[in-house]
């Protein structure tokens, strides 16, 4: 698949025996982004076949330590393999200070670069972009700054029909013009319906995670219409009192979100350990939003 999420961790806090802490690699053409590094990453990487060498950019979304205490080893890892490219990372500025103390102790330096891109609430938008990809952070509602990111895939051009080139002659620049939408004239000076010249490419594609939040309307204008959304799902309704107190949302809040943001999939993971199954979570969010599925580790959802 082209564009694709892979789960690698769907566990809140603490791992338990069937769940890992936070972590899934999003997948985009030739492109691998990292979204969060819980305990255990670079070992459920393996175990699902992801493909470190195709993995120049890790998100995280903030500093607690379910969501980032997993990224020292997988780091060390790329530096014991010798690694060259360039690594990317964008987080909390707190992060570097954490990497480079732990490089200090143990008088490491690696192999390759680490690029720090520091986020903050006043810093929400545009992160990276690429010919084909572009992506974004904004600030959640959680006891310590938190971000989510939006993966926003660029819209393709319209593709030429060969027998259209021949038909009319067309030139270099005619095809760009029409790509880019420009009407085309024949030599006869008719109009040329554009349906008979391109074939309409398929619509660009989104996805967006939802990392640690109390429940916050907010957030619907900047993820509307997005194909695939990932948004926490701590507690169930019965501990509805206990997932505001912790700044952290209810399968049903989740839900909620979804269906006023008008996405098209919902997926709920970050279940609580006392959850020892995640059903009773996956029914309460199909209450409000049918189209939910459960972050399960190594279930592959397209976007």
């Amino acid at each position: 698949m082209i564009f694709s999420l892979t789960i690698l961790g769907c566990s809140s806090a603490i791992p338990t025996q069937n769940r890992y802490p936070s972590a899934q690699v999003l997948h985009h053409h030739n492109n691998q982004f990292l979204i969060d590094c819980g305990e255990g990453t670079q070992m459920q990487m393996q175990r699902f076949s992801i493909k470190a060498s195709h993995l120049n950019h890790i998100f995280i979304s903030h500093l607690h330590g379910d969501h980032y205490l997993g990224l020292m080893g997988l780091l060390s890892s790329f530096h014991l393999l010798g690694r060259k490219n360039d690594l990317h990372i964008y987080a909390p500025p707190e992060l570097e200070e954490i990497i480079n103390i732990q490089k200090a102790v143990a008088n490491t330096v690696f192999s390759f670069n680490t690029i720090f891109h520091h986020l903050n609430n006043q810093n929400e938008g545009l992160l990276f972009e690429n010919e084909k990809i572009s992506v974004y952070s904004i600030a959640l509602k959680h006891r310590i700054p938190t971000f989510g990111f939006v993966f926003r895939e660029k819209q393709k051009e319209s593709n030429i029909y060969k027998e259209a080139i021949s038909a009319y002659n067309l030139s270099i620049d005619d095809i760009k013009d029409i790509k880019n939408g420009k009407e085309y004239y024949d030599k006869k000076g008719l109009l040329v319906p554009h349906n008979m010249l391109c074939k309409p490419s398929e619509k660009a594609k989104s996805y967006a995670y939802i990392s640690d939040t109390v429940y916050d309307e907010s957030l619907v204008n900047k993820i509307e219409n997005i194909d695939v959304l990932y948004h926490e799902a701590t507690f169930g309704e019965d501990l509805r009192d206990i997932a505001r107190e912790k700044f952290h949302s209810t399968a049903l809040q989740a839900a909620q979100i979804a269906l006023k943001a008008k996405v098209k999939t919902l997926i709920i993971g970050h279940f609580s350990a006392r959850y020892k199954n995640e059903d009773v979570l996956l029914e309460e969010a199909r209450q409000v939003f049918p189209n939910t599925y459960s972050a399960v580790e190594g279930k592959v959802f397209p976007v």
